[in-house]
């Protein structure tokens, strides 16, 4: 497997960026479970903003601003699709179950017609 197409973090100021974003995320973990004294409210309110200040610091670094690209070029072909009518899916649903009950029939089937084999012809167990 070539290495060619592996990117990482490379530059100084985005490993920084990307420290320091996980830094916050650490932070408001660490200020929601160790600040017990004060209300719910406020605990909750420093985790968020822990999570909130390690996204936005990470988006602002070189990896995440390609990670928003990527989503947004996502997003743009995903509207591209052509999904199926209500009539196609319900057939293929149709379709999907009815092969379904027939494998299952199929194979219990088998399994009797084994159990036949070897039970009575082979130990000679059956009644």
């Amino acid at each position: 497997m070539s290495e060619a197409n592996v990117k990482t973090v490379g530059r100084g100021a985005d490993i920084f960026k990307i420290t320091l974003a996980v830094l916050f995320v650490i932070a408001g973990v660490f200020a929601y479970s160790y600040f017990t004294q004060y209300s719910i409210y406020a605990r909750v309110g420093m985790f968020v903003a822990g999570l909130v200040l390690g996204g936005l610091l990470a988006l602002l670094s070189n990896p995440g601003k390609r990670t928003v690209g990527f989503a947004k070029a996502s997003y743009n072909e995903l509207k591209r699709v052509v999904w199926p009518s209500r009539k196609e899916t319900m057939q293929m649903t149709a379709v999907v179950f009815a092969f379904g009950a027939i494998m299952a029939i199929f194979l219990w089937l088998v399994d009797k017609l084994i159990g036949w084999i070897v039970y009575g012809g082979i130990l000679g167990w059956g009644g």
